[in-house]
C-alpha cells in the first residue's frame, strides 16, 4: 500500500481526521468514498496514496449519488463539529466557529447559522485587514440580516429531509480526487465507474452540520470535472429543492469571504458582488 504522508499543525490535522472518519461512516450505506487514514500522531497523518485518473461521466454521476448519501447520513445540529472534536478549529482564515458535536442546538434555522458562523465572522476579519471596504461591509451585514431573518431558508435535498446534512465543508474541486482505485474497501468500490474503476474520493474536509446545497455550490467556485454529471447523479437519488440554482451564489459567499481573509486581492470585491445579488 502506497502512503501519502502529511504534516501540519496538530489541531488542524486532528480536525481534518475527525472529519474524514465522520464522512467515512456513511460509506457502508453508499456514501462517497473517503481517503483512508493509515496511521496518525501529533502533527502528522499517513493517508492512502490515491492514484489519479481521468474522471468519466459515470464516475462523476456515481460520486454525486454517493455525496447525496453522505449528506443524508446527517448531523445532530447546524454548525456542529465532527464527533471527538471540541473547540473552534484552527483555519488559515481564522478560528472556524463551530460547537461540539453533541451540544444542544444553537440555531433554529439555516439562515441564522449561515449568518452567524459562516458570514459575519469572516466578513469582519476581511474588513479589518482591508480586503473589503466599508461599503462592502454594509452589503455583507445586510445580507447577514436577511439570512438571519429566514429570507433564504429552503428545504434540504430529499434524502436529508427535515434533518441537517453532514457536510464535507470545503468541497472545492481540488478536494475531490479522481482515483483509479478504491479509497477504502467494498463500500467505496460500489460507487466506482464499473468500466474504468475510477471514482471520486473526498480529501481535506472541514466537516460540520449544515445545508447540503453549500457543498454543491462550493464545487462550482473554482470548477470541478464533470459537474453536470455530478449534479445529475445527486438529483437521481436526492432531488434538490425548488430554486436551488438561484441559491448557488448565496451558498458560495462563505468560501469567497474566507478567501478574501486569506488572500485578499480580487476575492474581497468578488464576495461583495455575489452578496449584493441577494439584497
Amino acid at each position: 500500500m502506497a502512503i501519502f504522508p502529511k504534516t501540519d499543525e496538530p489541531g488542524t490535522l486532528a480536525f481534518e481526521t475527525a472529519g474524514l472518519r465522520w464522512l467515512a461512516e456513511a460509506q457502508p450505506e453508499g456514501g462517497a468514498p473517503v481517503v483512508e487514514i493509515v496511521a496518525e500522531g501529533k502533527g502528522w497523518v499517513d493517508l492512502v496514496l490515491l492514484e489519479h485518473a481521468p474522471a468519466t461521466a459515470e464516475a462523476a454521476a456515481a460520486f454525486g449519488r454517493g455525496l447525496a448519501r453522505t449528506h443524508a447520513a446527517g448531523a445532530p445540529s447546524l454548525g456542529c463539529a465532527p464527533p471527538g472534536w471540541t473547540g473552534q478549529p484552527p483555519r488559515s482564515s481564522g478560528p472556524m466557529p463551530l460547537h461540539d458535536h453533541d451540544a444542544d442546538p444553537v440555531f433554529a434555522t439555516w439562515g441564522e447559522f449561515y449568518a452567524e458562523y459562516q458570514v459575519r465572522p469572516y466578513a469582519r476579519r476581511a474588513v479589518a485587514q482591508g480586503s473589503i471596504d466599508d461599503d462592502g461591509a454594509r452589503v455583507l451585514e445586510r445580507l447577514s440580516d436577511r439570512l438571519a431573518d429566514g429570507r433564504f431558508d429552503a428545504d434540504q435535498p430529499a434524502l436529508v429531509g427535515g434533518g441537517v446534512a453532514r457536510l464535507h465543508g470545503d468541497l472545492w474541486g481540488g478536494n475531490v480526487v479522481w482515483a483509479a482505485s478504491p479509497a477504502d474497501g467494498e463500500g467505496a468500490r460500489a460507487e466506482a465507474d464499473p468500466a474504468s474503476g475510477v471514482q471520486g474520493v473526498l480529501i481535506d474536509p472541514t466537516s460540520h452540520g449544515g445545508h447540503a446545497e453549500t457543498d454543491l455550490a462550493a464545487l462550482d467556485v473554482f470548477g470541478v470535472d464533470r459537474l453536470d454529471d455530478i449534479l445529475a447523479g445527486y438529483q437521481e437519488v436526492s432531488p434538490l429543492a425548488d430554486g436551488w440554482r438561484e441559491r448557488v451564489g448565496l451558498h458560495q459567499v462563505t468560501m469567497l469571504v474566507m478567501h478574501a481573509v486569506i488572500f485578499g486581492g480580487h476575492y474581497g470585491p468578488a464576495t461583495v458582488e455575489v452578496a449584493r445579488r441577494y439584497l
